[in-house]
C-alpha cells in the first residue's frame, strides 16, 4: 500500500528491516543504551557489525521520544536513526512520546538530507505498545509532519505480519483521508 502527502510517498509492506536496500535510512527500535539486544535492535545490530555498537556506545543514553543518527556500516542503507520508543503505560503520555519519537525521526531525517526511510512499528514488541493504537499515533503524526517536509520524500514503515500490516494500512489511510479505511 502506498499513499502520497503533501509530495511525501508513505508505504506500509510487509518484510525485513534490514533487507531494504533501496532507502537510504532505516529506523532502529532501540534501547535507550543503543545496546544490541532482541527484535529489531538485535537483527539492526546483527546484520550492521560490531562498528554500529561502537559508534552507538558515545551516543548513549537517549531518552523516549529521542532520535540519534549513526552510518549504517554493513547493512545495505547509509544511516542508522536509533530512536526510543515509550514503554506503554510506563512512559506516559505513552500517545505523545511515541507521536514525539516519529517527528524527531522525520526531523532528523530531514535534517541530514536523507530522502527515503524504512521503520519498523516502535514500541510494538518488548514495550508492549498495543499494535493497532501504535499504528494510529505513527500515521498521525507523519501525516501532520509531510506538508514541511521538503527533502525527505518516502517513509516505509516495514512490519512483520499480517496483523501488523493492516493495522497500519488503516492506519495510514484513516489518518490521510480522515475517514477508517481497508481493514478498520
Amino acid at each position: 500500500m502506498r499513499v502520497v502527502l503533501a509530495g511525501l510517498a508513505v508505504e506500509c509492506v510487509e518484510g525485513d528491516i534490514t533487507r531494504q536496500p533501496d532507502v537510504e535510512a532505516v529506523v532502529n527500535a532501540a534501547n535507550a543504551q543503543l545496546a544490541p539486544g532482541g527484535g529489531v535492535a538485535g537483527a539492526i545490530h546483527r546484520a550492521a557489525g560490531p562498528e554500529l555498537w561502537a559508534a552507538c556506545r558515545p551516543l548513549a543514553p537517549i531518552r523516549p521520544g529521542e532520535a540519534v543518527l549513526t552510518p549504517a556500516f554493513r547493512l545495505p542503507n547509509r544511516f542508522v536513526i536509533h530512536c526510543l520508543g515509550p514503554v506503554y503505560g510506563v512512559d506516559v503520555p505513552s500517545d505523545e512520546i511515541l507521536a514525539r519519537a516519529y517527528r524527531n525521526v522525520l526531523e532528523l531525517a530531514e535534517r541530514e538530507g536523507v530522502a527515503s526511510l524504512a521503520t519498523p512499528a516502535l514500541s510494538t514488541g518488548a514495550f508492549g505498545y498495543p499494535m493497532e493504537e501504535a499504528a494510529r499515533v505513527a500515521a498521525r503524526a507523519i501525516v501532520e509532519r509531510a506538508p514541511g517536509l521538503g527533502r525527505l520524500r518516502l517513509v516505509r514503515f516495514v512490519l512483520r505480519g499480517r496483523d501488523a500490516l493492516r493495522a497500519h494500512e488503516a492506519a495510514v489511510y484513516e489518518a490521510a483521508s480522515g475517514r477508517s479505511g481497508p481493514g478498520s
